[in-house]
């Protein structure tokens, strides 16, 4: 899946990753695709879900190097 748009979030922490990514899904249309660079720990845990109770839709979140799960994760997010 190409994503439309690409945001690399792994150089902020709370709370400005998730507004980072919620004001660039909100520049989004309706069903295009936004791929995030974001690190583990708490992006990994807090953007997915938060997203997802905004009602916008993670059609994939998977580590950048499957030998460093600890590592930058991808995720792909579609506007709702």
């Amino acid at each position: 899946m190409e994503p439309d748009y690409f945001l690399d979030i792994t150089s902020l922490v709370c709370p400005m990753t998730f507004v980072r990514t919620k004001l660039a899904v909100e520049r989004l249309s309706a069903g295009q695709v936004l791929e995030v660079r974001m690190n583990s720990g708490e992006p990994l845990v807090n953007v997915p879900r938060t997203l997802t109770e905004h009602g916008h839709v993670v059609l994939s979140l998977s580590p950048e190097n499957a030998a460093r799960p600890d590592g930058i994760h991808r995720m792909m997010v579609r506007r709702s």
